[in-house]
C-alpha cells in the first residue's frame, strides 16, 4: 500500500464518472455482503498524519518488540519525512537516472537541480548554490581548498566545539593541501571565543548551530577576517527561524542535508549542500543547472557549470568530489516543497520548543544540569556525575542518546549530548526525565 494518495476529492469523481459509478463504494458491489459486513475500520485518529503514523507503529510493535526512541544527534536528527518524498524518489525516472548530460533527455533531473539550489540560497541567504555533493563533512572541507584557493594563506581556524567527525575530514583535507588547522575556544557560554586573527589566516569555520547545540553570534566576524573567508557549517532547519549566516557576510555556507526528508538509517543517507557569492562561482566545486529557453522561446534547464575533472585538464579542475547524492538532494527538494515556508517554519518552532522543555525537566532533578549557559536551538548537553551511568538508564528505559565519548574531543568529559525534534511526544519527554530519576 502506497502511504501517500496523491488523488484528490475532484480527482476520484472524475474516474468514478468516467467508469459510470456513483461512488467508491460501487467498486465493492460485487463481493457479497456478508463478506463485506465482516471488515470493518480500523479506527484510526482522525488527527494529522505524523500521529495516524505513530499509531499504526505503536500497534505494530506489539508483535515486533521494543524499539528504542532516538534523541540521537551529532549532526544526524530523527525528523518526520512526509509519504510524498518516498512516493516521488520511487518513480523510475528519478531511481534509475544518472548525470544529465543531455539536456533534451534530463528536464524533469535538471528542473529539480535548479528548484534545491534555488531553496538552498533561499534557506541560507546566498546568491548561488551547487545541486549538492556527497555529505556535509565534505563540504565543509572542499569549502576551505575553496578559501585557500581564493585568498591564499595557509592557516584554517576551526573551532574546538565543532563536532569531531567534522574536524576530522578537514584535517585530513588540510594535511594534503598543506595547510595548518588552528583550534579556537569557546566560552564559559559554549560560545566561540576568536582572540587575535593570525597572519596567513585563509579561512575561519565557524557550526551554526554548533557541536553542542549553542547558538552563535555571527555578529562582527567577517569584518575581523580581512580577506580570509568566513565559512559557516549550518543545520538547514533552523534557517527557517534564525538570521542566515549569509546576513552576516558569510562566504560559503555549507551543511548537512539529511535532516530535509533524508532517514535516520545507520548514518545516513547524507547530503552536502553548498552555497556561496556569485563571486566564488566559477572556483565553486560541483555543479550546477541553470535556467534558459530553447530557439523558440520555451523555458528550458541545462546543466550551466560543471567544474569536475572529468570534463576538464585534470590539474585544471576543481574538485574531484563534485558528483552530487541526486535522491537525497531530490529528497530534499521535495521535502521543503511539501512543507512550504510556515511549514518548515514549524517544525524548527516544534523542535525548539521541545527541547527546552526537556532541558527543564532534566535541570530539576538533583545531579543534572546543561553544561553551558548559552542559547539552544534543539540539542544541548547535559552535565552530570555518572554521564555513563545516565546514559545506561536511558538505554534500559528505551531510549538512545550518544555516547559521551563523543564530546571527549571537544573537551567535555562529564556530560551526554540530548537532540529533540519535533517527533518526540510529551510521552517521550517524560519518559526521558523519569527514567534519569530512577523511576
Amino acid at each position: 500500500m502506497n502511504p501517500y494518495l496523491p488523488h484528490t476529492a475532484e480527482d476520484v469523481r472524475a474516474m468514478l464518472d468516467a467508469i459510470g459509478l456513483p461512488d467508491v463504494e460501487a467498486l465493492f458491489n460485487d463481493i457479497p455482503r456478508a463478506v463485506r459486513e465482516r471488515y470493518r475500520p480500523v479506527g484510526l485518529p482522525a488527527r494529522d498524519e505524523l500521529a495516524v503514523q505513530r499509531h499504526v507503529i505503536g500497534l505494530a510493535e506489539h508483535s515486533a518488540g521494543r524499539r528504542l526512541i532516538p534523541f540521537l544527534g551529532g549532526g544526524l536528527y530523527d525528523h518526520y519525512i512526509p509519504p510524498v518524498v518516498g512516493h516521488v524518489l520511487s518513480r523510475s525516472e528519478f531511481s534509475t537516472a544518472y548525470t544529465p548530460y543531455q539536456a533534451e533527455l534530463s528536464q524533469g533531473t535538471l528542473t529539480w537541480m535548479f528548484e534545491f539550489q534555488t531553496m538552498i540560497c533561499e534557506l541560507a541567504g546566498m546568491e548561488v548554490a551547487n545541486a549538492s555533493m556527497y555529505d556535509g563533512a565534505t563540504a565543509l572541507a572542499e569549502a576551505v581548498l575553496m578559501a585557500h584557493r581564493t585568498v591564499g594563506g595557509k592557516v584554517v581556524l576551526a573551532p574546538r566545539s565543532l563536532l569531531p567527525h567534522l574536524r576530522e575530514v578537514v584535517a585530513t583535507y588540510a594535511w594534503g593541501a598543506g595547510l595548518a588547522l588552528h583550534e579556537v575556544p569557546y566560552g564559559e557560554d559554549g560560545r566561540l571565543a576568536l582572540g587575535q586573527i593570525p597572519a596567513g589566516t585563509c579561512a575561519l569555520i565557524v557550526q551554526q548551530p554548533n557541536g553542542f547545540g549553542i547558538l552563535e553570534d555571527l555578529t562582527g566576524l567577517k569584518d575581523c577576517l580581512d580577506k580570509a573567508f568566513l565559512i559557516a557549517y549550518v543545520n538547514p532547519i533552523p534557517l527557517a527561524v534564525i538570521e542566515p549566516p549569509g546576513s552576516f557576510g558569510a562566504d560559503v555556507i555549507v551543511g548537512e542535508g539529511q535532516p530535509l526528508g533524508n532517514p535516520l538509517s545507520f548514518g545516513g543517507p547524507l547530503l552536502g549542500f553548498f552555497a556561496t557569492r556569485m563571486a566564488h562561482l566559477r572556483r565553486m566545486p560541483g555543479r550546477v543547472s541553470g535556467q534558459t529557453q530553447d530557439v523558440e522561446g520555451r523555458l528550458g534547464y541545462v546543466m550551466t557549470f560543471q567544474t569536475r575533472e572529468q570534463h576538464i585538464r585534470r590539474e585544471g579542475a576543481t574538485s574531484n568530489i563534485c558528483t552530487n547524492s541526486a535522491l537525497c538532494a531530490l529528497a530534499a527538494t521535495v521535502y521543503l516543497a511539501a512543507l512550504g515556508p510556515n511549514g518548515l517554519r514549524r517544525v524548527a518552532l516544534l523542535c525548539y520548543e521541545r527541547a527546552h522543555a526537556l532541558a527543564e525537566r532534566i535541570t530539576s532533578l538533583p545531579g543534572y544540569c546543561l553544561a553551558f549557559e548559552g542559547l539552544f536551538f534543539h540539542e544541548f548537553v547535559v552535565r552530570c556525575p555518572d554521564p555513563e551511568g545516565a546514559v545506561a538508564k536511558l538505554r534500559r528505559a528505551g531510549i538512545a542518546v550518544l555516547p559521551p565519548d563523543v564530546l571527549a574531543p571537544m573537551g567535555v568529559r562529564d556530560g551526554f549530548l540530548v537532540a529533540v525534534t519535533e517527533k518526540r511526544t510529551e510521552g517521550e519527554l517524560d519518559r526521558f526525565a523519569a527514567a534519569l530519576e530512577g523511576r
